[in-house]
Order: structure tokens, then C-alpha cells, then sequence
């Protein structure tokens, strides 16, 4: 027996109805409470009726009472207006700090025992998802309603990180802008370094030079550290030389060259071509973030990614070896990306923020526009049955696998408690 499954039992009032507690008492369960998920009693201002005498204030709940012990309850005053214990079975009285006894609730053979069943084979089955043998007996309508919901929770854990760092930059909204769309141009290997060369370079000194694209990959390049070694090739000793002379002009000292990560990533994900092009995508559109909250257009907003890097990168993909010839414009799949994990969130936040309802909705339309990403999960989420036709979705379904199938809270997912209700 769980915690998490009483309390769930709780909520949901999923236990027999002729109450009475553990000292003889009648009691009715008007309303059981709001669920607490930070520190203090389960449930807040609950309103339950023993005898004749009606009662509103907290529950706290425990597998056994003599838990309350255990939790050291008995020594915090946030538990002194608790109007009921609920347990699964008493195995000792309860007092509060002035020797009155805590009225308790035992649930022990008082619920359905195949809705613990059910909840103990999702608790302990090896399953991809708990549930994956039962998905399909969940009707679609259910589904999309808590995809829709956590989709929306996964903007909002978005938005605490781009709230925070919002604070702390004095509310510039284009730095900090130029710090998450950094991060996200590491695509994950690289987005430390990406998020520090960002931080250690403010906007405002790029802006300096908006109009000049060498003193800008010199700025780029040389923050990066990627300039810390002599080069033969004259493009990245001239970059040197430039970073050099701006670097003492700003007080500016770059980040560990070892941060930066090669191995393992296609040519044209190497950190210097992503630098090249963020510098390019710099000099066209200097203040992005204010361009992009006046476009309404998902290809107009294509268009402003559409970056591509300076000649010496179109026959390079690392300073002194040369390559191939070709051009290295960012792609669809990583301008989708950056789109996704910026671009959106941002919208997001703005709306919320101004309390402008027309950029959160352009935030979602974006997300139901750009075409599903691939990946194991999202494969095997299709190979479900779950629709995987737009970023709307595969965002949706990944923020379920890794926050609610992975840690196994189906008491609080939609799709649990679907098939929960069937097992009542």
C-alpha cells in the first residue's frame, strides 16, 4: 500500500460510504479537500461532518497512523488543524500537541480492491508505458483532452525557466531571447557551451557591430574559445586578431574550448558551423525577438532562420581543413527545432505576460503547423497508435513519457485514470 494510492482513494472518494471512524462517530465526507502537492497537510480546507458538528479545515493522510509519528508531525504546528486523520489501518491513537485526540478514518477494505490491483501491475509491470496493454481500450476524445492539458503544462515548466532568467537579465526580453535561442542552436551535446558563450557575450555588445559579420563571428569565435590555438589558415587568425583588439574593448574572457563538443555529430552540427551561423542569423535580424512577435505568418517566420554561414564555412566544417565545397544553410529539421524549443515557448511567456490571449494562441497554432519530430519515442508512441502528425502531438508525447509513464504517476494522468474508472 502507497501513499499516492490512498490519496488518490481520497480525492476521488472512491471508498463505501457508511462512515464511521475508528472512535464509533458518524461521519459524513462533504468535500474532501484541495490536493497539496508542496509541503505541509494533503488536503486543504476539506469540510467533513462528524455527528452533528460540521468541520472544515485539513486531512492528512498515511498508510498507518503511527506514521504521524514517523513524519515527526507531533512537533509541527502545521498539523494542529487537522480535522481528520485518513488511514489504511490504525495501529496507534493519535494526539495533537495538547493531548487531544486526532479523529481518524481507516480505508482499509472500505475501496475496490481490483482498482489496487490495477494500480499495483502499473506500479510494478515492465511494460514501455504502464499502461501499454490497455492504451486502446481508452477512447481518442479522453486522449487529446489530456494531451491538450499537458502540453500546455509543458510551455508553462517552460515558462518558469524563461520567467526566471527574465528577472535576472532586468527584463530584456531580447537578451534573454538571445540566451535560450543560443542553448537551443547546441541541439542538446552542445547547449552548455552554446548557453555559456551566450551569457559571457551579451546581446548589446554584438549589437555594437550588427552592421559588420566578420567582428561578429570574431566576437562569436573568439568567446567561444575555439580561437585559444594558432591557426595557418589566414580567415581564423584574422578573427584572432579582431577578437583580441574587441575582446580588450569589452573586458571579455572566453569559455573552456574543452566544453565544446565534435564526436559523434554530423559535419554540419559541429559547433563552428553553428556559430556561423548564429552570427549570420545576427546580422540579418539583429532584435529577433521583437521581429518575431510581430509575425504572424509561420513561413515568415521560416524565412527569418533561413541562415547561412560566411565562404570560408562553405568549404570547412573546422578552421584548417578544408572540405568539400557546399553550402551549409540550417536546415528545416533544426530551424523546426529551434522553432519548438525557443520560438514557442517565448510566444508563450509573452502572452501570459502581457495578458494577450493572441500569442499564446499563435504560440499553439506554430506547434500544430511544424511537422512531428522523429525519434525512438516518438516512433514507438506511432507504433501505438498515437498520432505523431504534428509537434503539438510529439511534444504532448514526450512530455508524457518522461513525466508521467517513466515516473509511473498514473493516479495523476488522464489516461490512468480512464482506465482506472473502469476498474472502480
Amino acid at each position: 500500500m502507497t501513499e499516492e494510492f490512498l490519496h488518490y482513494i481520497w480525492k476521488y472518494k472512491q471508498f463505501s460510504q457508511n462512515l464511521t471512524l475508528t472512535n464509533g462517530e458518524d461521519c459524513t465526507i462533504i468535500d474532501p479537500g484541495i490536493h497539496n502537492f508542496d509541503s505541509g497537510p494533503d488536503f486543504f480546507n476539506a469540510k467533513i461532518k462528524i455527528g452533528d458538528t460540521l468541520w472544515a479545515g485539513n486531512v492528512e493522510i498515511h498508510v498507518k497512523s503511527s506514521d504521524w509519528y514517523l513524519h515527526k508531525h507531533h512537533k509541527d504546528m502545521a498539523y494542529e488543524n487537522i480535522i481528520l486523520h485518513v488511514v489504511h489501518h490504525q495501529d496507534q491513537k493519535i494526539y495533537r500537541i495538547n493531548k487531544e485526540e486526532i479523529p481518524a478514518f481507516e480505508l482499509k477494505d472500505r475501496f475496490n480492491h481490483s482498482l489496487y490491483a490495477q494500480y499495483s501491475d502499473f506500479m510494478t509491470n515492465r511494460n514501455w508505458i504502464p499502461c501499454e496493454k490497455m492504451l486502446d481500450t481508452v477512447n481518442r476524445f479522453a486522449i487529446n483532452n489530456w494531451l491538450d492539458r499537458i502540453m500546455i503544462e509543458r510551455l508553462e515548466a517552460k515558462a518558469i525557466e524563461i520567467e526566471k532568467q527574465l528577472i535576472y537579465n532586468g527584463n530584456d526580453w531580447e537578451q534573454t531571447f538571445y540566451e535560450f535561442l543560443a542553448r537551443n542552436f547546441g541541439f542538446n551535446v552542445n547547449s552548455l557551451p552554446f548557453e555559456l558563450l551566450a551569457k559571457s557575450l551579451p546581446l548589446k555588445f554584438l549589437l555594437k557591430h550588427k552592421d559588420n559579420k566578420f567582428q561578429l563571428e570574431s566576437l562569436l569565435f573568439g568567446q567561444s574559445g575555439l580561437l585559444n590555438q594558432k591557426y595557418k589558415d589566414d580567415y581564423p587568425s584574422q578573427l584572432f586578431k579582431e577578437y583580441s583588439f574587441l575582446s580588450k574593448k569589452y573586458n571579455l574572457k572566453s569559455i573552456d574550448t574543452h566544453l565544446w563538443r565534435f564526436m559523434r555529430l554530423r559535419p554540419s552540427n559541429f559547433p563552428t558551423i553553428r556559430i556561423a551561423q548564429l552570427a549570420d542569423l545576427i546580422y540579418n535580424s539583429s532584435l529577433l525577438f521583437s521581429k518575431i512577435i510581430e509575425t504572424e505568418k509561420f513561413k515568415e517566420l521560416i524565412r527569418m532562420f533561413e541562415v547561412s554561414e560566411s565562404e570560408y564555412w562553405k568549404a570547412h566544417y573546422v578552421f584548417d581543413k578544408k572540405a568539400v565545397k557546399r553550402d551549409k544553410r540550417m536546415g528545416m529539421n533544426a530551424i523546426n527545432l529551434v522553432i519548438i524549443n525557443t520560438v514557442t515557448p517565448f510566444l508563450f511567456v509573452y502572452g501570459r505576460t502581457h495578458n494577450n490571449q493572441s500569442f499564446i494562441d499563435r504560440s499553439l497554432k506554430f506547434l500544430d503547423t511544424i511537422p512531428g519530430e522523429t525519434n525512438a519515442i516518438i516512433r514507438k508512441w506511432g507504433d501505438m497508435g498515437m498520432s505523431i502528425r504534428t509537434s503539438f502531438n510529439t511534444q504532448a508525447l514526450l512530455q508524457l513519457k518522461k513525466h508521467y509513464c517513466n515516473k509511473r504517476k498514473c493516479l495523476n494522468c488522464g489516461i490512468g485514470n480512464e482506465i482506472f474508472k473502469s476498474a472502480r
